[in-house]
């Protein structure tokens, strides 16, 4: 399964509210939305959470992290096949809340193209994103981290980071695309993100944390949709 534009894409970081039954409801939610109006949701549940979202929905599942290593001796490692076998459709990869190395970071892009995932690596400015660009990732999320979790959105807040990556992007390897992420939380703010470039959005407690996370999610792919 292939994420497919305009595309949200909501992350459940470590959130009480995504374990366990949490984490099914908030996969359902998505995944009625996604029915009802044909705007991709796909989630990144945490590890522990991968094989039973992905058993009960029919939306992508993408892996929070993968460790850039081979199966093997890796105790407390996650490998790329680990989170295939479990369901995920792909991974993201270097948020600012779990950062990589480039060189780990660029063999992590490769053990998940190998093992025929979907990677989007996230980075924190414009630079950053056309170097990680350069590693043939799927997509890249550009996410001020000084944003990230305040409700401010980069779309709106700084939308001149967002359509400088766009650019930037486009020069070193068009073939990935971009999206963006941090403070994301309301419908405008998604339909801003598209109007500048993007493929659509990376988020995390403006849904998971929502009062009720599908008429959020709801709003959001209405504007995604132009409406």
């Amino acid at each position: 399964m292939s994420l497919e534009a305009p595309m949200i894409i909501v992350n459940f970081k470590a959130y009480a509210e995504a374990v366990g039954e949490g984490a099914l409801r908030l996969a359902k939610a998505a995944e009625r939305v996604w029915k009802e109006t044909g705007v991709t949701i796909a989630v990144a549940p945490p590890a522990t959470e991968i094989g039973a979202v992905a058993l009960a929905t029919e939306i992508p599942v993408l892996s929070q992290h993968i460790d850039p290593v081979e199966p093997g001796s890796y105790t407390g490692h996650i490998t790329a096949e680990e989170v295939r076998e479990a369901g995920a459709v792909g991974t993201l990869l270097n948020h600012s809340e779990r950062r990589l190395i480039l060189a780990d970071l660029g063999l992590a892009v490769k053990r998940a193209r190998d093992a025929g995932l979907v990677t989007v690596v996230c980075a924190n400015n414009t630079p950053a994103s056309a170097a990680a660009a350069a590693l043939s990732p799927s997509y890249v999320a550009v996410e001020p981290p000084e944003l990230i979790g305040t409700g401010i959105p980069v779309s709106r807040a700084r939308p001149e980071v967002v359509t400088s990556t766009v650019e930037a992007v486009r020069r070193v390897n068009p073939g990935v695309g971009v999206i963006c992420g941090a403070g994301i939380s309301r419908g405008e703010d998604v339909g801003a993100a598209l109007r500048l470039g993007t493929l659509g959005v990376l988020l995390a407690s403006g849904v998971v944390k929502a009062k009720d996370p599908e008429a959020v999610l709801t709003e959001m792919a209405s504007h995604a949709l132009g409406r």
